[in-house]
């Protein structure tokens, strides 16, 4: 297919698509769905041409509320919606598409010729992603689609606690790093005897504490690691800290360090002087919880090579079982040769 020449209602510029272009733009989109929203049945296949070269599963509505009810049938991973169109235009559709629980959530960009900054304002109030206003070429529009789509992505990953990357995005950083055949170590680090604290001192300082100890364990691991280090909250009271092999011990070292010098201060005053809580157990019974504790565990590509995510996570999760043995902070790393 070979395009050429077109500039069109939106001031794209002269695009030529044949076989080849699409052989080798395909896939970079990633497979995600795109719904294109335009009264203009040339501009809407112009771009349904262009997103589905780029690897995107693209469908076509031909005013917003047919995108509206398509949307609400099978929901997108993003709306790219023409401001000015009849029956129901691009803000009101935004408007609508935030409103319905069904698709509350898909991405929106607006793609307008008005550049005015009242329209700009208008569309993000209402819930628009990003905002492109027309003359853009096509690489221009590519851009914008993968950069709205990769923040969603990350958005829905994202512990909404501590706004760490949360289990998803975990299991992709370890696999890639396998893929890449790059080293590195897995310091899984968890709260001991979090849930006495929580049940003594309720959920809100619960939360709090989790908050505070995502950015301690996060300063600590980042000064002592380096670019490379990655941080992610799997839930609860439990941390994954990705770094380079070397540094591990050090950075868990850190880590430990960091968190003792902090816990005392999450407590109130009086318990804090006779350094325990006491807390009643599923038996009845008052029992008596010290000072938080953190256990580390500590598996690594300097002794063995891991094939998945899973492999390499157990290993952490068993070092951290063993730590946790102890009565103070620790760590714990696996220094078994492996195949």
């Amino acid at each position: 297919m070979r395009i050429e020449g077109v500039t069109g209602g939106y001031g794209m510029e002269r695009t030529e698509i044949d076989d080849a272009d699409e052989a080798g733009q395909a896939g970079s989109g990633g497979g995600e769905s795109l719904l294109v929203v335009d009264d203009d049945p040339f501009i809407a296949r112009l771009l349904e041409i262009e997103l589905r070269a780029a690897g995107y599963d693209v469908r076509v509505a031909s005013d917003g509320a047919v995108a509206l009810a398509v949307a609400q049938e099978r929901c997108p991973d993003l709306v790219l919606a023409d401001v000015m169109m009849p029956n129901m235009d691009g803000f009101e559709l935004t408007r609508r598409l935030r409103q319905d629980a069904r698709t509350a959530t898909v991405s929106v960009i607006m793609l307008t010729a008005r550049g005015l900054s009242a329209d700009k304002l208008e569309g993000f109030a209402i819930g628009a992603d990003d905002y492109i206003v027309k003359p853009f070429d096509t690489p221009e529009l590519l851009a914008r689609i993968r950069g709205v789509l990769r923040r969603s992505r990350d958005t829905r990953t994202q512990s909404p606690l501590t706004g760490l990357p949360g289990n998803v995005r975990i299991e992709e950083e370890i696999e890639s790093r396998i893929v890449r055949g790059e080293p590195f170590a897995i310091l899984y680090a968890d709260l001991d005897d979090f849930k006495a604290f929580n049940d003594h001192y309720g959920f809100l300082r619960g939360d709090e504490l989790i908050q505070a100890s995502a950015h301690l364990i996060g300063d600590a691991a980042r000064e002592v690691g380096d670019h490379a280090t990655f941080m992610g909250h799997v839930g609860g009271d439990d941390f994954v800290i990705v770094v380079p092999p070397d540094p591990a011990t050090e950075v868990a070292d850190a880590i430990v360090s960091a968190f003792n010098a902090a816990a005392p201060g999450f407590y109130d005053e009086a318990d804090r002087e006779r350094g325990y809580i006491e807390v009643t157990n599923r038996r009845g019974e008052l029992q008596r919880f010290g000072v938080l504790t953190l256990s580390i565990g500590i598996a690594s590509t300097s002794k063995r090579g891991f094939q998945h995510y899973a492999e390499a996570v157990a290993v952490a999760t068993e070092m951290k079982r063993y730590t946790k043995g102890s009565a103070i902070s620790s760590w714990a790393m696996d220094r078994r040769q492996g195949e």
